[in-house]
């Protein structure tokens, strides 16, 4: 403690280590100056610490085991804690498959001069072919997709934990990540709360591309079996998010569960009824779902 940086970069891990190498690479060469690497491992068995040893070594890059599997949404309250105690200006949280271009930090510093009192700035997502990459793609002020990405700086209510910035003293009033989330939505729920109480943006010239397997943007309909049930903390989760929302919210969600269904009924391949029984199973768990917000003391 008593230690001080200027941007603390927070990636979560598990089971990826060559992502990881990657990733750590891409941050090495940013050209902005005074970032602190700072890697959350979800307990690893693939030998990620040995992986990214001669990085830890050399000092320019900070390991901690969680010693258990808290999922993206732990691991991200778990990192968010570790960088306040290093008493940072701003925080900076990715995935470990995500890949900044070496000006990504450098353009997100610069909008947040000119943004003043903001309270998240997140960068343009590529995928791996050079589109958009659909899971990353933010949301406006009316919590709809963002379509057009000309504007530099783009106002924006909802982002993922894909090049997301946010100031130290902003995590300080909103607290951290709700880690019973687990996976999926954390980072929704997470950049809604910030921006129901401070503007906040989209930096076009901020890119990162982000090497996820596909892009499809989480669909059930499509996706493959053996990740069907990870579906069920998606629903769970965002039924909590647009509860929030009002009756705007709720007719919101009227409206998806069925066009869901029939997109499962007219589009699955496999297992329809196992992917319908985890979008009606999550969104009744969602209707009781309380999370608590934790906050930095």
């Amino acid at each position: 403690m008593g230690e001080r940086v200027a941007v603390a970069a927070i990636v979560v891990t598990y089971n990826r280590k060559a992502l990881l190498g990657e990733c750590i690479d891409c941050l090495l060469r940013q050209t902005a100056p005074d970032v602190s690497i700072l890697i959350v491992d979800n307990a690893s068995t693939d030998g990620t610490r040995d992986f990214i040893a001669p990085h830890i070594e050399s000092r320019r890059v900070r390991y901690v085991n969680t010693g258990a599997n808290l999922g993206g949404a732990g691991g991200f309250q778990f990192g968010m804690r570790w960088a306040m105690g290093l008493d940072c200006d701003y925080l900076w949280v990715m995935d470990d498959d995500a890949m900044p271009e070496p000006t990504a930090l450098e353009a997100l510093l610069a909008a947040a001069r000119q943004a003043g009192d903001f309270g998240y700035l997140s960068g343009k997502t590529l995928w791996t072919d050079g589109s958009l990459c659909c899971m990353n793609v933010q949301r406006d002020v009316n919590m709809r997709s963002i379509s057009d990405f000309s504007p530099g700086l783009i106002p924006s209510g909802a982002a993922t934990f894909v090049s997301l910035l946010v100031p130290a003293h902003v995590v300080r009033e909103v607290g951290l990540p709700i880690g019973a989330f687990f996976i999926w939505a954390d980072d929704l729920e997470y950049t809604r709360r910030i921006s129901r109480r401070f503007p906040c943006y989209v930096v076009t010239g901020s890119v990162t591309v982000h090497k996820c397997g596909t892009n499809n943007g989480g669909n059930i309909a499509t996706d493959i079996p053996e990740r069907i049930e990870r579906y069920r903390y998606a629903y769970r989760n965002e039924v909590y998010l647009y509860r929030r929302e009002g009756l705007r919210g709720i007719l919101h969600l009227l409206a998806r569960t069925p066009v869901h269904i029939l997109r499962v009924l007219t589009r699955s391949r496999d297992k329809k009824w196992a992917r319908i029984r985890v979008i009606l199973g999550g969104t009744l768990a969602g209707l009781s779902f309380r999370p608590e917000i934790e906050y930095i003391e």
